[in-house]
């Protein structure tokens, strides 16, 4: 795929650029919890202002229903792009419509505009191929020439990732080079031992990914609540922990292909258990106690990893050559809960070799719990493009770049 420095190259003074990036930040309310997805466009963003581009961003942000709905405005993350960038970003209240059309013919050269959310109107989305190109022939409108860099979004058959590259000559900002280039060193190119670190709350959401770390990691550390699901899958009590009934078979199948092919995988020893679900909102202490992995009593749930099962993942982590890790080991958000998803972060910075922070919440968890970035050889911004990349499928995003 052509990337931003072939087109800065070219020249872009006075073009009209249109970046669809990827601004979906977790709000409260209209406040920014967390801008990583924002403050990673910003160098494909300043590059092609500094050359004298007319800069058009565009994203989605949450789920709207294909209708404008003020609780998934941009607004707030057009502001803090302007901060972030240090110059004014004009911000246009509609998509295609006449706010947006106006604040695209008011730019001059080096300036920037964030039209609204584009899942805002029905066919960014839409699985109706008419309504989805008709959408992306009124983007196509506002702009000479198109660079993805929303890498979060790059899995998505979506009028803007999808359609409109098609419509316009593109290229690959430096996110999406960057997190390509992260990708093939953890599928063409690994050093080993490789090691992957899987947690979040749903087994199913990994199988396909794990089906693919059998036949590539030296080891596979299972955390988080799809743990309990391998833990049933091995004849143990999990009380009422987070379990999906209708996948232990496939993790039966897994943990058989795992052993056979030579490939440690890795299950908790003992972790935190209580009688109900902490409350994420005032924190408060929720008491937990430890117990033994198969020793879970039959009215408590497990919510993180236990203190054993902290050294024991960072024992295997210890000499990792390459890491991927993806999906908290527990409910990181409350503090008693945290120390898990903290230590394997902790095993990640420590690591001498090449680590791979996979999006999401592990992206988010790394933040919240005060690590710094840099710590950490990538930190991807789009989880469920990264676990599709890794499972081996065809990203209509990256697809349509390479044509």
């Amino acid at each position: 795929m052509k990337t931003i420095d072939e087109l800065l190259s070219e020249g872009v003074a006075g073009k009209r650029v249109f970046v669809r990036a990827d601004l979906n930040v977790p709000l409260d309310g209209t406040t920014i919890t967390d801008d990583g997805r924002i403050r990673a466009v910003v160098p494909t963003v300043k590059a092609l202002a500094d050359a004298g581009a007319r800069v058009i961003v565009a994203s989605h942000l949450g789920r709207p229903k294909g209708a404008p709905d003020p609780a998934f405005s941009l607004a707030p993350a057009a502001a803090r792009l302007g901060e972030l960038l240090g110059a004014d970003v004009a911000f246009a209240e509609d998509t295609v419509g006449t706010s947006a059309e106006t604040a695209v013919s008011g730019l001059a050269d080096g300036q920037v505009a964030v039209i609204e959310n584009l899942r805002f109107n029905a066919g960014e989305t839409s699985k109706d191929d008419a309504e989805r190109a008709a959408f992306a022939d009124r983007l196509a409108g506002l702009a000479d020439v198109y660079v993805g860099d929303g890498f979060g979004a790059v899995h998505r058959k979506h009028a803007s990732v999808f359609d409109l590259p098609k419509r316009l000559p593109h290229y690959a900002g430096y996110l999406i080079a960057t997190e390509v280039g992260v990708l093939k060193k953890l599928t063409d190119d690994v050093r080993r031992p490789y090691v992957v670190a899987l947690g979040g709350a749903k087994v199913s959401d990994k199988l396909a990914v794990i089906d693919q770390l059998l036949g590539k990691a030296d080891r596979l550390l299972i955390g988080g609540g799809m743990a309990y699901t391998f833990l049933k899958a091995q004849g143990h009590e999990v009380g009422i922990s987070l379990l999906q009934e209708d996948q232990i078979p496939a993790v039966k199948e897994y943990i058989e292909r795992a052993e056979k092919n030579g490939v440690e995988l890795v299950l908790p020893v003992d972790v935190l258990v209580a009688a109900e679900f902490p409350d994420l909102k005032t924190k408060a202490p929720a008491n937990p106690t430890t117990v033994a992995a198969d020793a879970i009593p039959a009215d408590q749930e497990g919510l993180d990893i236990g203190p054993e099962t902290r050294k024991l993942y960072a024992s295997k982590l210890a000499d990792a050559a390459t890491v991927f890790w993806n999906g908290p080991m527990g409910v990181f958000e409350h503090p008693d809960y945290a120390e898990g998803t903290k230590a394997v972060a902790q095993a990640l910075v420590d690591a001498p070799g090449f680590t791979v922070v996979g999006g999401g919440d592990s992206a988010a968890a790394v933040r919240t719990l005060g690590f710094d970035e840099n710590a950490f050889g990538h930190i991807s911004t789009g989880g469920g493009a990264s676990l599709e990349y890794l499972e081996g499928k065809t990203l209509p995003g990256l697809a349509a770049l390479e044509d």
